[in-house]
């Protein structure tokens, strides 16, 4: 499956090729023996849980109440049912800072490189963290963390960037040159701008594969006897997520930095991962998702393209998630949540999600839908939702407290989204309009 997920992938960059075509070819009738329905008739009826209710039945009426009491209830819901509990940061975490400020890029940055070790064992689990500031900044800035499916020397087009190692076919590390490499970023383009850019390798804290435990961060928090995580504990999906949480730990060191401005980006399951660390971690200020999909921003509750039955059948990506999400792959209405109330936990911060006309397998409907329906819990905080029910069309941004914006193709990114990515950021963490 992992290299399945590579070939697709090939194709798409963060920075400049085109979305994958899904418009190309009919999209896949069946995947995993499982049906896939592309047909707005046949989505069914479906009523979604009120984010403002509480578990006793009592409305939320005010912010208090939904910051002291409502909001927890949904993370714990989410935890036991769809991603699984993660733990803290470590005790023993440290930060090796080895390359402590160099200029890079031209002399349009200063970058620094550090890793960070999850345990006391230094020849256990660690990430490579790569951190750019503009090196004419007179204070800190602003932040965009990336979480890539490539090492962070094939992210970003520097010679002094560490050589860094991605997960073989074989299921080994092998260094990233002998891999497959996608997702360069115009780092350029954000210093321009007046923002920093960070990034990691997600393989660096799980493997994405099927028996990939032993491997990873979540190797470190089996209990004697335990093989793997119990029903509710963390997938790969929180693990990753807890990964961005460890690299802004280390970020709230970093002088360049500030800290309080630092936003969040991936793509596909790792939009699924911003998601996540967003809901999950509040010192996060702002989320850009990128056709996160079913698992995501997508309604599970609506009939169309991916399934919770798809993404948990055995063969394909349960380990990416707690293993009680399973148990909703046939009766997704009795599920706790559902993506309206994940959008919900980012509120009052900005959460952008960004998907394409032609990506029915993730379907950008239902994230319009999800957004829509997380409007409440935004006004109710102060901010602004979408503030319509109408889907706009490809090109045609939504860019409010909740963004939406679909670009005409596929799956991914292609270079205009950087430019509502730029202007969402712009917008709310440097108060520009």
């Amino acid at each position: 499956m992992l290299v399945k997920l590579l070939r697709v992938f090939a194709a798409m960059t963060l920075s400049g090729c085109a979305a994958l075509a899904q418009a190309d070819k009919p999209p896949a009738a069946v995947v995993a023996g499982i049906p896939v329905n592309y047909d707005e008739a046949r989505v069914g009826t479906y009523t979604l849980p009120d984010p403002l209710v509480l578990a006793d039945g009592k409305p939320v009426r005010d912010a208090k109440t939904w910051n002291e009491k409502r909001r927890g209830e949904i993370v714990r819901l989410f935890e036991e049912n769809q991603y699984g509990r993660s733990p803290g940061r470590p005790a023993a975490m440290s930060f090796d800072v080895f390359d402590k400020g160099t200029p890079a890029l031209d002399g349009k940055a200063i970058r620094r490189q550090v890793t960070i070790f999850f345990s006391a064992d230094k020849a256990g689990p660690k990430m490579d963290l790569l951190v750019y500031v503009p090196a004419n900044a007179a204070g800190p800035v602003p932040v965009l963390l990336n979480i890539g499916f490539s090492a962070n020397s094939s992210t970003v087009d520097d010679p002094g960037v560490k050589a860094g190692e991605v997960w073989g076919r074989d299921k080994k590390k092998v260094p990233a040159g002998q891999g497959m490499n996608f997702g360069r970023v115009d780092v350029a383009r954000l210093l321009d701008a007046g923002f920093g850019f960070a990034t990691v390798y997600y393989g660096d804290i799980d493997p994405d594969f099927l028996g990939g435990v032993p491997l990873g961060v979540r190797a470190l928090y089996l209990k004697p006897g335990q093989t793997g995580p119990a029903p509710d504990e963390w997938g790969a999906i929180a693990a990753w997520a807890w990964g961005l949480s460890r690299a802004i730990d280390y970020l709230e060191t970093d002088k360049g930095v500030d800290a309080t401005r630092v936003a969040i980006m991936g793509v596909s399951r790792l939009g699924k991962t911003v998601m996540w660390a967003g809901a999950h971690d509040p010192r996060i200020a702002l989320v850009i998702a990128s056709c996160s999909g079913e698992g995501g921003a997508a309604l599970s509750r609506r009939n169309y393209g991916e399934t919770i039955a798809h993404l948990t059948e055995a063969s394909r990506f349960p380990y990416q998630f707690a293993g009680n999400y399973a148990k909703f792959a046939n009766q997704v209405d009795k599920l706790p949540v559902d993506a309206h109330m994940l959008v919900a936990l980012i509120a009052p911060r900005p959460v952008l999600l960004q998907t394409g006309d032609k990506d029915f397998w993730s379907d950008p409907k239902g994230e319009f839908l999800a957004a829509v329906a997380a409007g409440p819990v935004y006004r109710l905080l102060g901010k602004q939702g979408l503030d319509t029910d109408r889907m706009p069309p490809a090109g045609v941004p939504i860019l409010h407290t909740i963004g939406y914006f679909m670009h005409a193709g596929g799956h991914g990114t292609i270079p205009s989204d950087w430019d509502q990515f730029l202007a969402f950021m712009q917008m709310h963490l440097q108060g520009k309009r």
